[in-house]
């Protein structure tokens, strides 16, 4: 694969939740679990299951931070 997105954090899939129309994906990149919500089509077409090898790829244009 060759994508111009340069995070991207290897892993294992944990679980897939899904929904109506999305799938919330948990991905152990080791260091932490990273979610993703994406379609269930995607989910079926890429054969997202527990115990498989993916990578989370991050593309965003802001970073947000918080404190309460």
């Amino acid at each position: 694969m060759k994508i111009s997105a340069r995070n991207q954090l290897k892993g294992t899939v944990l679980d897939v939740l899904k929904g109506a129309t999305t799938s919330h994906v948990r991905i152990d990149i080791g260091t932490a679990i990273v979610t993703a919500s994406i379609t269930n089509e995607a989910v079926d077409e890429l054969k997202l299951v527990k115990g498989r090898r993916a990578i989370a790829v991050i593309k965003a244009s802001d970073v947000m931070i918080a404190i309460d």
